[in-house]
């Protein structure tokens, strides 16, 4: 096998990968919403307690992602990648148990994997994809998009055929990461700590600049704000549709309706938007959607399906939008691996907010339409940001 064989077999390689790892990062946290009326009265947990079972991710998200850059500088981004996907197994295995502290002990395990997973991923993109941002990103957001709609739409309907308990439902999607595991035991082996370095002494200057850089702080309020909207509505979407008239099972198949909607929007996104210089008026269109699409809900419940697709789409398209503006705005590979950071522990931090004060003022009301309110005028600022962010600068330029 010649030079050039080997290089485009690795890049294969490097983009299977990519898609599996992409894969894992949905399902295992998107399969608790529609098992929730089962996992409440089975575990004892209160709708406070849900909620933080809900929220637990996205803050680990936020919190524990600024340990991706150290740990991929210590092993490389391959072997740190493969350890994501080793979480999210244990994690998995640990919510076999039928126990609070084993399903908690669990989601915080798969949320860790994930947090590491998702600052990652896009570096990976970066570095190994340069000329092919756009295509690459797509391929990401249409696994993270799928692997979403594949668990809210299948969940419920393998649990109840195969008489499966909650937590059997939940701890079989770590079958899915040990598959993508497999797979990527081969690479990791031959893998080698590659991820971007700057010179001596500017990695500390680059992190401070980045904070003091109004570009980086668009982009990242920008993601924060579509992450908020995303997990809220994953969370609540089948309880909000059951207490309108759904049965567990039509909640849980229009939350996957509302996945799959977003999958061609996630990934044709990117590769559209990173043929252009300016993605601002991209941002406008879909707060556009958005607004329709939960005013919708509010209003006409009763064409919920229509509302759940548009909501998808608004959905798949600004994940799209957010993950490719990390790497357009970014002016190299070590920059792209900072704002990734940035954006994403920041941004999760700002998301894991959305879960929890949506239960809150469903406790206050016991209606979910000021909660769907709240979030349709957050769309103000993700729109304002998104515009903003999407004017063509650098960051640290």
């Amino acid at each position: 096998m010649t030079r050039t064989d080997r290089r485009l077999s690795w890049k294969l390689w490097t983009a299977i990968g990519t898609v599996l790892i992409a894969l894992n990062f949905r399902p295992a946290v998107v399969a608790v919403s529609p098992l929730l009326d089962q996992i409440g009265p089975g575990a004892g947990l209160s709708t406070s307690a849900a909620g933080l079972l809900l929220t637990l991710p996205v803050l680990c998200f936020g919190l524990l992602g600024p340990t991706a850059p150290a740990l991929a500088r210590r092993f490389g981004i391959e072997r740190t990648l493969g350890g994501v996907l080793l979480a999210v197994l244990v994690g998995s295995a640990l919510r076999l148990i039928p126990t609070v502290p084993a399903l908690f002990a669990g989601t915080i395990m798969i949320g860790a994997g994930i947090a590491v997973g998702n600052i990652l991923l896009p570096v990976l993109i970066k570095r190994d994809f340069p000329h092919s941002i756009g295509l690459m990103s797509g391929l990401y957001t249409l696994s993270i998009t799928g692997g979403a709609a594949l668990a809210a739409g299948i969940t419920v309907p393998i649990a109840r055929a195969a008489g499966l308990s909650w937590n059997a439902a939940l701890g079989g999607w770590g079958l899915l990461a040990l598959v993508g595991l497999l797979v990527l035991i081969p690479g990791m082996r031959r893998a080698h700590p590659r991820v971007a370095r700057a010179e001596p002494g500017t990695i500390l200057p680059v992190r401070i600049r980045l904070m003091q850089d109004r570009m980086a702080w668009l982009v990242t309020v920008f993601f924060g704000l579509q992450a908020l909207n995303f997990y809220s509505m994953t969370a609540w979407l089948p309880t909000m549709l059951i207490a309108r008239g759904f049965d567990a099972t039509a909640a849980g198949l229009l939350l996957s309706l509302n996945s799959l909607a977003s999958i061609i929007p996630a990934m044709l996104t990117p590769v559209l938007v990173a043929r252009v210089n300016r993605q601002s008026f991209v941002a406008v269109a879909l707060g556009a959607i958005y607004v329709v699409a939960l005013l919708g809900l509010i209003l006409a419940p009763t064409a919920a399906p229509l509302w759940v697709c548009l909501l998808g789409v608004a959905q798949g398209a600004t994940l799209g939008l957010a993950l490719t503006l990390i790497l357009v705005r970014s002016p190299d590979t070590h920059h792209a691996a900072q704002l990734s950071g940035m954006a994403q522990s920041w941004g999760y931090t700002i998301a894991a907010v959305g879960p929890l004060l949506l239960g809150a003022l469903f406790e206050v009301t016991q209606d979910w339409v000021v909660p769907l309110v709240f979030l349709a005028l957050l769309i103000l600022p993700q729109t304002a940001t998104g515009y903003r962010a999407g004017r063509p600068s650098m960051v640290g330029a």
